[in-house]
């Protein structure tokens, strides 16, 4: 290998794009029930690969993390259907209320 070749490559890699983000299951679990339809456990056991009560232990530790969610039974014989409808407080809001200059003299 030349050394002209080998600057090339290093031109084209510093240029290159870097690789996108890897969507995880946890983001593709919340996408799914961030739908306007929801998503019921057995299509979220399908399309994720896992097992029915891997689905349940997800959607429950989503509620402990802050999400407000729904359970929708549409009719008798139909599964329930599982709905995002809130999400956890941001970061930066939960920052400000703890530095809150009221809340420290409340404190005192």
């Amino acid at each position: 290998m030349t050394i002209a070749t080998t600057n090339a490559k290093l031109r084209r890699k510093a240029f290159a794009k870097p690789p996108a983000k890897r969507a995880t299951k946890k983001d593709q679990l919340i996408r799914m029930l961030g739908a306007a339809a929801g998503a019921d456990v057995i299509t979220i056991s399908t399309k994720l690969g896992w097992q029915v009560h891997t689905v349940r232990a997800a959607l429950t530790g989503l509620r402990k993390a802050g999400y407000d969610m729904v359970a929708e039974k549409p009719g008798q014989g139909k599964p329930a259907r599982y709905r995002i409808v809130g999400t956890p407080m941001g970061t930066v809001q939960a920052d400000a209320a703890a530095t809150d200059p009221l809340e420290t003299i409340d404190a005192r």
